[in-house]
């Protein structure tokens, strides 16, 4: 299995915010996870590639199972582990430095001897975003709309070459016009990578996801084919939740 969750416990000081989670994830498949404001969905997404560790007091406990190795074994390094799951955060965070180097930071930091040149290019169509930036490659990137922003954060990602890129709200801080936009960029990164994408958006989650997991009070209630979730969820708050009687 590509990515495989057992008995995952995730405690904030005394706080349990995920509750013995067990998920298979597969992969080249868009995964969404709905849920309430503070069910642990964006908890959940951030422990497959260790941010926890950056937040004081956060402790996890049981397995998260990456190509057969727990990624939080002792001889695990979770900066080689973030390139190859990579984050797109909920605002877009764009470096303070032109679109070019925007781009070749983290592949040059890791010690990348390619063509930086078409790096970027190749980085920039994945995301959508170089017909629109091609002329202005060493232009800072705070220049760009919130919306080119955020596909620049996704063509960061896409250029270290990663199996999985997580998306934590991503369309959250964007107006209509760039969330379209941007859930089309993720239909086309389907199949080239896996994507794991945090959502309050139903409708979002119903339109980009092949399967979708739904999330209460750091549980994961139920995870199946997101049509089968929409239109015939097993379980009663499944159901509460995607017809709007709570949440």
């Amino acid at each position: 299995m590509f990515i495989e969750i057992k008995n995952l416990d995730i405690f904030y000081g005394q706080k349990k915010a995920v509750k013995n989670i067990n998920l298979k994830v597969k992969k080249g498949l868009v995964t969404a996870m709905i849920g309430p404001s503070g069910c642990g969905k964006s908890t959940l997404l951030r422990s497959l590639n260790r941010m926890n560790d950056f937040i004081p007091g956060a402790r996890v406990e049981g397995e998260v199972n990456f190509l057969g190795k727990n990624i939080y074994g002792k001889n695990i390094d979770p900066v080689e582990l973030r390139s190859k799951i990579g984050m797109v955060f909920q605002k877009p965070n764009p470096f303070p430095k032109s679109i070019y180097n925007n781009i070749i930071w983290g592949p040059k930091i890791n010690g990348y001897e390619g063509d930086f040149d078409e790096l970027v290019e190749e980085a920039l169509k994945g995301a959508a975003l170089w017909d629109e930036v091609k002329d202005r490659l060493h232009e800072s990137a705070f220049a760009l709309s919130g919306g080119q922003q955020q596909r620049l954060c996704i063509a960061r990602a896409v250029a270290m070459k990663p199996e999985v890129i997580l998306m934590d709200e991503p369309c959250s801080a964007l107006d209509p016009k760039s969330t379209l936009r941007v859930e089309k960029l993720i239909n086309d990164l389907k199949g080239k990578f896996s994507v794991i994408i945090v959502t309050h958006n139903m409708q979002q989650a119903a339109r980009v996801s092949d399967e979708t997991c739904f999330m209460y009070e750091g549980e994961l209630i139920e995870h199946d084919k997101t049509e089968t979730i929409f239109t015939k969820p097993a379980h009663k708050k499944t159901e509460d939740y995607i017809t709007g009687r709570f949440g």
